[in-house]
């Protein structure tokens, strides 16, 4: 049996001014979604989209997009490398102000994004994309 690489999730909710990480395990057991968009499960996105006027504005207006251009993926997607770029200035002032925090990676020591397979480097305070085989 191999080894789960739990994905790492980016949620944005433009209208409060919500940008968070999450797992798959988080989403599945806590309220994650509910906290950043008020709405039960992932299902019911599109019908926000939809349906709250305020909500697709506020997407339109981060995005520079028209009404009709907005897909789920601009609000809840598989992270990405870049996505997680404030993680690592947040974990290089935590290692600068000598936190012990800054020596704890924020998800597990593998995780995957959208663009690879990443593991945490101590060295660095960040994620580096392993090798594949």
């Amino acid at each position: 049996m191999g080894m789960h690489i739990e994905k790492v999730f980016y949620l944005e909710n433009p209208e409060a001014g919500i940008k968070k990480f999450a797992t798959e395990s988080q989403i599945r057991v806590e309220n994650i979604v509910k906290d950043v968009f008020g709405v039960a499960t992932i299902g019911d996105l599109p019908m926000m989209i939809k349906y709250n006027k305020k909500f697709q504005g506020s997407v339109c207006d981060v995005n520079q997009i028209k009404p009709s251009e907005i897909t789920v993926d601009l609000i809840f997607r598989v992270a990405t490398k870049n996505d997680l770029l404030p993680l690592k200035i947040h974990y290089q002032q935590l290692k600068e102000h000598n936190n012990q925090d800054a020596d704890t990676p924020p998800f597990n020591t593998v995780i995957q994004l959208g663009d690879g397979i990443f593991q945490w480097d101590d060295s660095t305070n960040s994620y580096i994309k392993m090798e594949s085989n």
